[in-house]
């Protein structure tokens, strides 16, 4: 079992988001008198931290687990840090972790933005263990008080992609370092940042032409529909949904569209703007249509911007993207297809997919309120790693949160995952 007492924690980081933040995070909590150690598992990893408290895993995936529990014995490790519970190599972490007792904090990109990150105690999205009834959202709110949610450290372009590309070219020309590493996102660098590098080329024209498709929905629409679409890789589709491609999500949706929407009521499908285009969602988009014969009322925008669309829009479908979240906070009907996080009785559709085109049920905006500065209390921190001043903010208040072992506090804990099982239900595969 891990120390829990007073005397000097032993925090592991594993892999983190593609900046400096664990890094220093890592010298914080020795500043502070506790020791950190490090385990990379490739050379991306090892670029962004190295040094005498880090060791290196070169097996295979499948030995990981045996490894990291062997070094939090070794080590006597009372802290797990880990970006994402979701990839290969955390999910046999903090199974290892949770078996002996470490206290596992989860770092996210957060879901109030610009200006905050996601600090979780053990899992993210379903396996959160924050509440879901509205009452004890309320309460948490109104516990925390209010809560300055004002923006903050606007992120910048480069820190987004520069760090990304660095990263991952390291790890092919690192690959005979770190022979078994599997990476977590599905499609080779090279040919990922060469794609990704096309579009963006072409993001002016393809703005422009999403622009005026939506000038022309929206003059002849009674009412307009939206999905945005995530990416294929994202987690978020791939652990906590039953979905396993995007193309899944795309036919379910335009199939109901067209046997329970209204007549004169269109869909809007909409590009993730990370997307680098290997699925061909365009074609993909009008052969669904095609098949369920309203290619009329069914459009593609591989451009534009989510806050044009929401002017215009009288409900969002999502699967559990955080454009659903933005979408409640501009008063929006949403309906989610899980469990979201956000998915509240009294702040989304509880209904069925059929009854949202007709009858979509608006979010209660109080209880809307209450939830984001319930979240900003207890499961979000000030701080970005696309912002270099919201790099150290970031990194010191998730230290001190951690050593204070006041994760999703105060009240922001259940035992029991509460979206765990009803995800479960609809095959979710946790």
């Amino acid at each position: 079992m891990a120390d829990t007492g007073p005397e000097t924690r032993r925090v592991l980081f594993l892999q983190g988001p593609l900046s400096p933040l664990y890094r220093q995070m890592g010298l914080l909590v020795r500043a502070m008198g506790h020791e950190a150690f490090r385990i990379n598992i490739c050379a991306g990893d090892w670029l962004h931290w190295h040094g005498p408290e880090c060791t290196s895993f070169k097996g295979r995936p499948q030995d990981f687990g045996a490894f990291v529990g062997a070094f939090m014995d070794d080590h006597r490790i009372t802290d797990l840090v880990l970006h994402g519970d979701q990839r290969i190599y955390h999910r046999a972490a903090i199974g290892e972790g949770r078996d002996r007792g470490v206290y596992v904090a989860v770092t996210e990109l957060g879901m109030i933005r610009p200006g905050w990150m996601t600090l979780e105690r053990n899992g993210l999205s379903t396996v959160s263990h924050f509440p879901r009834d509205p009452s004890a959202i309320r309460r948490i709110s109104e516990d925390c008080g209010p809560v300055d949610r004002s923006p903050a450290f606007p992120s910048s372009f480069w820190l987004q992609t520069v760090p990304d590309v660095i990263y991952n070219l390291a790890n092919v020309a690192g690959q005979v370092l770190y022979p078994h590493y599997q990476r977590h996102t599905i499609y080779h660098p090279v040919p990922e940042y060469l794609r990704g590098g096309w579009r963006l080329l072409n993001k002016a024209k393809r703005d422009r032409q999403a622009d005026a498709i939506l000038r022309d929905v929206v003059g002849k629409a009674a009412s307009i529909f939206l999905l945005p679409l995530q990416l294929e890789g994202d987690f978020q589709l791939r652990r906590h949904s039953p979905y396993q491609s995007f193309s899944q999500v795309i036919g379910e949706v335009v199939r109901d569209f067209a046997a329970h929407a209204p007549p004169q009521s269109h869909l809007i499908l909409k590009s993730h703007p990370l997307d680098i285009g290997v699925e061909g969602w365009g074609g993909v988009i009008s052969s669904a249509a095609d098949q369920a014969r309203v290619k009329e009322r069914v459009h593609f925008l591989d451009g534009g911007h989510l806050d044009s669309l929401f002017q215009h829009v009288h409900g969002v479908v999502t699967v559990n993207s955080t454009a659903g979240l933005d979408a409640l906070i501009h008063g929006i009907p949403v309906k989610t297809l899980v469990p979201a996080h956000y998915d509240i009785e009294g702040m989304t559709h509880q209904g069925g997919l059929s009854g949202f085109w007709n009858a979509p049920q608006p979010p209660d905006m109080d209880l809307c309120a209450a939830y984001l500065n319930a979240i900003a209390a207890t499961i979000q921190v000030r701080g970005s790693i696309h912002n270099k001043d919201g790099v150290p903010v970031a990194a010191r208040n998730m230290v001190e949160r951690i050593l204070a072992r006041t994760l999703n506090e105060p009240g922001g804990y259940l035992p029991d995952p509460p979206r765990l099982e009803p995800a479960r239900r609809i095959g979710v595969p946790l």
